[in-house]
């Protein structure tokens, strides 16, 4: 198959949102770009910020949607519709309650698990068949309490561990874009065993 050509990652615009946990995907793309001396700029026709990696054919956007996570799929919808990208080349980086702290995890498909922005881009695109990497950010144990959990920062803790999650995720990317997707999952699922303890 041809390799993933967007990474969206997910976020709400503004600085009052800048560090909450619910704007995960967008440290992620910061970071990417950031390695890769990509600048993210404003792009009207796509409703986010946007940058490129190398060049037709094998040319890798990357967008952050300033349209607020409910409206994510717009910018998305808007982007693929320009450059004719399919579903399956789509990457969706995200903040994930069901995953841990320092959990990530790559997968193709799937419902949208009450995910306002994955909701909102399924709709836009009628389909679900787009890779997702879920960033965990932990769960605060009651469903009352979810937005104000995700619309808060991190713990440093927490912090710590998501950082890590993100840098591990990062050295998988150039196997996401040759389209080894399998075996990206494979090395981002497979963590490392502890040394034994020496006696």
């Amino acid at each position: 198959m041809q390799g993933i050509r967007l990474i969206a990652g997910l976020g709400n615009p503004g600085k009052d949102y800048a560090g909450t946990r619910h704007n995960a995907g967008f440290w992620w793309v910061d970071s990417l770009a950031a390695t890769r001396h990509v600048q993210l700029k404003p792009e009207a026709k796509f409703h986010g910020l946007a940058g490129r990696i190398g060049r037709e054919p094998h040319e890798l956007w990357l967008l952050e949607p300033q349209t607020f996570m409910n409206a994510s799929g717009r910018a998305v919808a808007a982007l693929m519709r320009f450059y004719r990208i399919a579903p399956e080349q789509l990457l969706v980086v995200h903040d994930e309650l069901d995953l841990a702290p320092g959990d990530a995890r790559l997968k193709k498909g799937g419902g949208h698990g009450g995910h306002n922005g994955l909701r909102d881009i399924a709709a836009q695109l009628g389909s679900t068949d787009f890779w997702r990497l879920r960033l965990g950010i932990g769960h605060p144990g009651d469903r009352s309490a979810v937005v104000d959990y995700v619309l808060n920062a991190p713990r440093r803790e927490e912090a710590l561990l998501i950082e890590d999650a993100m840098a591990r995720s990062l050295r998988i990317l150039p196997q996401i874009e040759a389209g080894d997707l399998a075996g990206a999952m494979k090395q981002l699922h497979t963590r490392e065993k502890a040394p034994p303890a020496s006696p």
